[in-house]
């Protein structure tokens, strides 16, 4: 599913248009990196959690040449489901 298509969801369910639906979608979107860069967390209930995880530095390796190279510390985005999404995923009967 894209963007568009949930844009395109949304409106039919709410009667929202489009156009509308599209200015909130892409605000949401924003916010959350907006408030990931600033170093908070967010936490949507029945939903799950953006948190910023910090990797340890470590020493990778080149394929090509095997050579040893030391990989810094980074910070990465993460997204946890809760516990409750996942129970309403798992219950969902998907045809192959």
């Amino acid at each position: 599913m894209t963007k568009a298509d949930l844009v395109k969801i949304v409106s039919e369910n709410t009667g929202i248009i489009r156009k509308d639906v599209a200015v909130v979608v892409d605000a949401l979107l924003q916010s959350i990196k907006d408030s990931l860069g600033s170093g908070h967390h967010i936490e949507i209930r029945g939903f799950g959690t953006f948190k910023l995880k910090t990797r340890k530095p470590r020493v990778g390796r080149n394929p090509k040449t095997d050579e040893k190279v030391p990989v810094p510390a980074r910070t990465v985005p993460t997204f946890k489901f809760s516990r409750e999404f996942k129970t309403s995923v798992m219950d969902l009967k998907i045809e192959p």
